[in-house]
């Protein structure tokens, strides 16, 4: 590959990476037409036409035996039942979020995301971390510790969001380039059907299934949750396998910065002084980060020729 051609790749990716986030920015505003499903349907669908769609583009793609494959491998295995179990805590809790007025909170759990990372890399892989990711996880508790006095409410929507998604990543990077990501959503969605039907069966003796229950719009609309879910990751991995992660880094804000601007200014959710101390402190701590990271990464690098 020339370095024209690399370069071409690299911009690429950003592009692909940014309408992942962009349409991950969306998704508050695309669950909440879905009312009147409650968050418990919402996801057991989620995780059932997740499973329905993936299978279908291992069918176009013929790649199945990749799949195959994989469940060979227990290691790969196991590691996907715990990545399954993780998105499934991160879907749950992030439309219980959207659906009960939280969508500000879910917006500061994406941004609190990156910290996160730093720290279960430091708790975890064991990583050096430099004097301003210090500094950035000091301004980022600072910020939890301020909306809890102030704010007067513990922000469990955001940090278990965080928490859930920080740690699917690392679980990502222990399985690395081995399961592609039809594959992994794929298994993922499988290991996850038993709870879905559980929770499908319990909305049902309760409240009652909504699907096809509130015209033809709302039905194709959660139909449409399988697509909604994998379209994007899809997006995400093809442009994380181009671009360089500082870009990936970078583009990694649009969403919540998305999610914010719609639980603000489209839904009206409160914003008192208290709130956006804290969310200013997080957004100092996210620059400091952001600059230290691009500062680490000017470095040569030669581009590959093969």
């Amino acid at each position: 590959m020339t370095p024209e051609e690399h370069a071409k790749e690299q911009t690429l990716g950003g592009v692909y990476a940014f309408v992942a986030y962009f349409l991950w920015g969306f998704m508050p505003l695309y669950f909440l037409q879905l009312a009147p499903t409650g968050p418990w349907e919402v996801v057991a669908w989620r995780v059932l036409l997740s499973l329905v769609f993936c299978a279908l583009l291992l069918t176009v793609t013929r790649t199945w035996p990749k799949l195959i494959a994989i469940l060979r491998n227990k290691r790969l295995v196991f590691w996907t039942i715990i990545a399954g179990l993780l998105i499934y805590v991160n879907w749950q809790v992030f439309l219980i979020g959207i659906l009960t007025g939280r969508v500000v909170e879910g917006s500061l759990g994406y941004f609190i995301n990156p910290i996160v990372t730093v720290l279960l890399g430091v708790l975890v892989l064991k990583e050096e971390v430099r004097r301003a990711q210090w500094f950035a996880i000091g301004f980022a508790a600072l910020a939890v510790i301020v909306i809890i006095v102030g704010y007067g409410t513990f922000p469990w929507v955001a940090l278990t969001l965080a928490a859930s998604f920080g740690t699917y990543g690392l679980v990502k990077k222990q399985i690395g380039p081995s399961v592609d990501a039809i594959s992994g959503l794929t298994l993922e969605s499988l290991w996850l059907v038993p709870i879905a039907v559980g929770q499908l069966i319990v909305v049902a003796a309760t409240t009652g299934i909504t699907m096809g229950q509130s015209g033809a719009a709302h039905t194709w609309l959660l139909l449409a949750a399988g697509a909604v879910t994998a379209i994007p990751l899809l997006f995400f991995a093809a442009g994380a396998r181009r671009a360089p992660l500082v870009v990936i880094g970078l583009l990694q804000f649009v969403a919540p910065v998305m999610q914010f601007i719609t639980g603000v200014w489209i839904m009206h959710e409160p914003m008192p002084l208290e709130r956006w101390i804290g969310f200013g402190l997080v957004w100092v701590a996210l620059v400091i980060l952001m600059a230290d990271s691009i500062r680490h990464a000017r470095r040569p690098v030669i581009a590959p020729t093969t």
